[in-house]
């Protein structure tokens, strides 16, 4: 599918005032049906993985009435319970449940009674489930990262391009308010040609890490049974796509720009083993303080793209500090520096000289620019969690399912914002060196046209 049909996205439905939705639903969401087809022409979605993250989606899909989840497959019995008392809640049809073992995904993809997964597990699955997915004509909403290595990345986009099924990539942060109205601002040409940009994931995830106390894998909660490994074993950047993904949408990359290079730079790995040493539960004797991590505790990769922008790049998930994930957008006529401490403008001649403007002021930058689907969809998001942005990444998925059509987020874009962290780990790995992004669209991104939040629903 690709590059054809992409006009047929821009066909939407209008949303339309209906009865009460279930129990559990979007708090703000007093009655809504989604899109106007007829009553039985709804969107079959089942979950791979009903952990935290996945249970976020189940909640959001199980408030729409234009969706049903026929099964759920989980290894873990506390995730499989837990989602069964929420779906009892909801009181909707409790789903089939697949849950024999690391497999059991495989028996759940034979049904003919699904159209799309979302897909809710460890990184190391994400790639292999969202490939069986296609292969067996489901469509696949894919969580972030969508790929951990190269040849996951061509995984994606062969077997998308084998099957012609889609996958879409879950970057939900490419829906975030503020996001959203910069790159409305963007494309209104506010700052002009642009230059530069900064994005990153700054999060002090060490008790993520490690849960409870100083525990993970076998034994911890959480993420910290799996998560933890790929600090353990990789110095790369492993979770690129929060920052990189809104401004991929905002450079056009894959529709008529893309990644071309790389290099990466890492710090000195010391911050979950101080973390260890001084935690109450650790401390200089504990086992895991003998440990010595892979991953550094910065990592920078300065990204060049085909148009001659380019794009500085921050992981930093071991050191105590607030989130953020450090967004900057930089043009010939200005700049904004914006994040959830902080969100300020300098528009050269309109700005005061040399002197940021508030961002958040009311009838304001971001209140003029607010992306029309906030302005038409922002009440209805909310309590969807992330501050309304799940809400759109999944409307964006079941649309694409219902519709038929290619997602805006395809399988070219969770493979070129992947590769960022393979891409990453073997810069470091050979002193800093270029690293070279495959063209993953074989040259089809010269004449693909942006699509991304251009229509009327997604």
């Amino acid at each position: 599918m690709g590059t054809q049909n992409e006009s047929s996205t821009f066909s939407r439905r209008n949303f339309i005032k209906s009865s009460a939705i279930t129990g559990i639903g979007l708090s703000v969401l007093p009655g809504i049906s989604f899109g106007a087809a007829p009553a039985g022409d709804k969107a079959r979605i089942a979950l791979i993985g009903v952990g935290r993250r996945g249970r976020n989606h189940l909640r959001n899909l199980m408030s729409r009435d234009d969706v049903i989840v026929p099964a759920i497959c989980d290894i873990d019995p506390d995730a499989i319970q837990r989602s069964k008392d929420m779906i009892t809640k909801a009181g909707v049809k409790q789903p089939e449940v697949y849950s024999a073992n690391d497999q059991a995904y495989i028996k759940l993809l034979e049904r003919d009674d699904i159209d799309g997964v979302v897909i809710a597990t460890p990184w190391l699955w994400h790639t292999r489930m969202a490939v069986d997915s296609m292969k067996a004509g489901k469509y696949a909403g894919v969580e972030v990262s969508a790929a951990n290595t190269l040849e996951e990345c061509w995984d994606l986009v062969n077997t998308y391009e084998e099957t012609g099924v889609p996958t879409m990539i879950l970057e939900n942060v490419c829906y975030r308010r503020d996001v959203m109205a910069v790159l409305n601002m963007v494309r209104q040409d506010v700052f002009g040609e642009l230059m530069h940009a900064r994005c990153g994931y700054r999060h002090d995830l060490r008790g993520v890490k490690f849960e409870p106390g100083v525990t993970f894998g076998e034994g911890a909660l959480g993420e910290a049974r799996w998560r933890t490994q790929h600090s353990l074993h990789r110095n790369a950047d492993v979770y690129p796509t929060h920052g990189v993904g809104p401004i991929a949408t905002m450079m056009d990359i894959n529709r008529g720009n893309r990644f071309e290079s790389l290099t990466s730079h890492s710090t000195k790995s010391r911050g979950l083993h101080d973390y260890i040493v001084n935690h109450p539960e650790g401390g200089p004797e504990h086992p895991n303080a003998k440990i010595k991590w892979e991953l550094g505790d910065v990592i920078t990769t300065q990204i060049n793209t085909a148009k001659g922008e380019t794009i500085l790049v921050t992981h930093d998930t071991n050191l105590p500090r607030p989130y953020s994930l450090n967004f900057e957008v930089q043009g010939v006529k200005g700049i904004t520096d914006f994040d959830y401490h902080t969100r300020r403008i300098y528009i050269e001649g309109t700005s005061e000289s040399h002197r940021w403007e508030d961002m958040n002021e009311e009838g304001g930058w971001l209140e003029k620019y607010d992306h029309p689907l906030w302005k038409k969809y922002g009440e209805y998001a909310s309590g969807s969690g992330h501050g309304g942005m799940d809400f759109f990444v999944l409307q964006a998925f079941v649309e694409s399912v219902k519709r038929k059509v290619s997602p805006p987020l395809d399988a070219y874009d969770a493979a070129a914002w992947s590769a960022i962290t393979p891409l990453s780990e073997r810069s470091l790995a050979e002193g800093n060196a270029p690293q070279y992004f495959p063209d993953f669209t074989r040259g089809r991104w010269i004449n693909r046209k942006p699509v991304f939040a251009l229509g009327d629903e997604y």
